[in-house]
């Protein structure tokens, strides 16, 4: 599939040929919803989107997943060192990453704003520094780097029915939303990391703080007030969604599927995590397999109508089997 995608999206350089297969491997590995979700794309749409998350995912590593041993002066180092590559790609200059390789390859093609980049590399060195945040508004300062532009740098490759900056906002407040769902799933790997992405003052609401997530975290003990706190993130996090929900619609109609998927199973981790009880400090919710599939197999509907539609073509009959839909992908 990877070369069907590549020679679709006319890349023939054997260098960014292999810079783009190392993006997809680390999309494939790491972003299960992301890389479900993106197999909904145009075939020549999606190495662009393996690239964009393979740098963000490279980046992430050096901050989160170092090699052992490596010191958080080394991790800053490796992320000066990124930006570095970063800085040079996009002017044109060589560089050995290959994730910057196929980052600055799809910036050209698709004229991302550099803009998106560097606030994303500001937000990674910030992860070696802040340790929390005392409001949400502090909060949301950091989630425009590290998530709100991840949907802007999105939006040229998706395409969008109505000027891009109308469908901006939107496409933002999408980003907010995945990551606001990855630290409510996340919140007890992060204290294993010294950080807490809920903000203070929504934890001091109910009457929590760090201490008590530690003590929660270290026991395996429950507590009401960490459960009230974790269901008003929740809340707050499907706010989000709702503000973002109106971008869909401003898409390119075959980019719509992808999204569309995205949200509902990355609101599928919302439930999980609420069928769960809320012991994110315990344990990592999941969204069944079985869930998964199903959510996916509606995106294949949706695409196969949007394609027919541009074709202007009848869209498939009711009784077409999931697997014969698949060809289409």
């Amino acid at each position: 599939m990877t070369a069907r995608e590549l020679g679709a999206a006319g890349i023939t350089d054997p260098v960014l040929r292999a810079a783009y297969t190392h993006c997809r491997r680390l999309n494939a590995r790491h972003g299960r919803t992301y890389f479900l979700a993106t197999r909904l794309l145009p075939v020549e749409r999606r190495p662009a989107v393996h690239a964009l998350y393979g740098f963000a995912r490279w980046a992430d590593d050096i901050v989160d997943a170092p090699a052992p041993g490596v010191s958080p002066a080394g991790r800053a180092a490796a992320l000066r060192a990124l930006r570095g590559h970063l800085d040079a790609a996009l002017r044109g200059g060589p560089t050995t990453e290959p994730v910057v390789t196929a980052l600055a390859h799809t910036a050209r093609r698709y004229a991302i704003d550099h803009r998106h980049f560097l606030d994303f590399m500001t937000s990674m060195g910030r992860d070696l520094e802040v340790t929390d945040y005392a409001t949400y508004d502090e909060l949301r300062g950091y989630m425009h780097g590290s998530a709100a532009v991840i949907g802007l740098q999105m939006l040229p490759v998706l395409g969008t029915v109505v000027p891009r900056e109308a469908a901006a906002p939107h496409a933002a407040a999408l980003g907010v939303a995945f990551q606001l769902t990855n630290f409510l799933r996340d919140v007890g790997e992060d204290l294993d990391r010294g950080r807490i992405y809920l903000p203070a003052d929504l934890l001091g609401a109910h009457g929590v703080d760090r201490e008590l997530l530690l003590w929660s975290r270290a026991s395996g003990s429950r507590d009401g007030r960490i459960t009230a706190a974790l269901r008003s993130a929740a809340a707050l996090t499907r706010e989000v969604y709702r503000e973002a929900a109106p971008g869909v619609g401003m898409l390119d109609p075959v980019s719509r599927p992808c999204v569309r998927t995205a949200q509902v199973l990355y609101g599928g981790i919302l439930d999980a995590v609420a069928d769960d009880g809320y012991s994110v400090l315990h344990r990592r919710a999941v969204v069944p397999r079985r869930r998964r599939a199903a959510v996916a197999a509606g995106g294949l509907v949706r695409l196969a109508v949007a394609r027919l539609r541009a074709r202007g073509g009848p869209p498939p009959p009711a009784g077409r089997s999931a697997a014969t839909r698949r060809e289409t992908v």
